[in-house]
């Protein structure tokens, strides 16, 4: 935790900590001693808001009963659980290494010290059918959970589903039934209590997310570790992310930055558009025509309204919301508001 203390020193009061995400490099498998320690830092060098939410990221599998006891007594109040799926042959292909006795027990066990857990699923993985999927949400609905994130599938290069794809040892299904698909999973969330609040996230009144709403809010926040992101309000900085590099610079006092970019206002404004149209409470009209000349006023306004009669947002309360329609093709939309 050299890195915070680094940081620490540069701060010119004591910050206070509204949210607390422990997430990448499995965070689950680490040892109780290093958790231990890290809380024991962040502690003594921050102060912890009266209802701080602290989430830790939690691979099925990795976890021990006697761990949740410690999590809850260090302070931890939220646990999100990558489920993805329940079909270990579909979860193999993923390199999962996990079951769906792993998820049943982490569900059980954790449900017994939380009341604050999500999980996220993918929509769209391969050798799952569309019943298969409307059976697993039937199933999810039933867990003692209070919000799940719902994400598309992504192939990244250079995976091993990425090469069994490129060889078509799996197919994926096509877009349009991943969108229709989707549609049907926002509304039978909605009829058992879990609210869309954001493209990927749903939630029983009262648990939304906190963390993930200073990203969308783009409010500043700040990430410790290998290859860890930070945002100021105008500029990104990304960590190095050698872990033996990372080492040495942080041994040696150097700078562990390996990225930095400042944005320029058409960044500014296309990160507002897009982020606002993720959310459920849409884009204010105002933030969307902040900063605009009078001719560009004008422009982003009809294209508006073009949307609109397309039905593919509609405006209330002076927000720009999207339609069911219009949350298939958010990026495009964002684009064409875009400056």
């Amino acid at each position: 935790m050299k890195e915070v203390g680094i940081f620490v020193e540069q701060s010119p009061s004591k910050l206070a900590l509204g949210t607390v995400f422990l997430g990448g490099g499995t965070p689950s498998t680490w040892p109780d001693n290093l958790l231990l320690d890290t809380f024991g830092t962040l502690k003594k060098e921050f102060n912890f808001e009266e209802h701080c939410e602290v989430t830790i990221e939690v691979n099925p599998g990795t976890v021990r009963a006697e761990q949740l006891l410690l999590w809850k007594s260090i302070g931890v109040n939220r646990l999100s659980i990558g489920v993805q799926g329940l079909k270990d042959s579909v979860l193999n292909t993923l390199n999962r290494k996990q079951s769906k006795e792993d998820v049943i027990w982490v569900l059980n066990e954790a449900s017994k010290t939380f009341d604050n857990i999500s999980v996220d699923l993918i929509l769209g993985l391969p050798g799952v059918s569309p019943e298969e999927w409307k059976e697993l949400l039937q199933t999810v609905v039933q867990w003692p959970i209070v919000h799940v994130s719902i994400y598309f599938l992504t192939v990244h290069e250079e995976t091993p589903l990425y090469f069994k794809v490129k060889k078509n040892e799996v197919s994926l299904a096509s877009d349009e039934s991943m969108v229709e698909l989707y549609h049907w999973s926002v509304a039978f969330l909605e009829e058992h209590g879990l609210h869309q609040y954001e493209i990927s996230n749903f939630a029983k009144e009262g648990y939304q997310s906190r963390h993930n709403s200073v990203y969308w809010d783009r409010k500043p926040y700040k990430g410790f570790g290998l290859g860890a992101c930070s945002f100021d309000g105008m500029s990104r900085f990304q960590n190095q992310k050698s872990l033996m590099k990372y080492m040495a610079d942080i041994e040696q006092g150097n700078d562990i930055t390996i990225f930095a970019e400042t944005l320029t206002e058409k960044q500014m404004h296309l990160e507002r558009t897009m982020l606002g149209l993720r959310r459920a409470q849409g884009l204010s009209v105002l933030d969307l025509l902040e900063g605009l000349s009078e001719e560009q006023r004008v422009a982003m306004e009809q294209e508006v309204a073009m949307l609109e009669t397309h039905k593919f947002l509609k405006i209330a309360n002076n927000r720009i919301i999207l339609t069911a329609a219009g949350l298939a093709v958010q990026n495009d939309i964002a684009a064409r508001l875009s400056l």
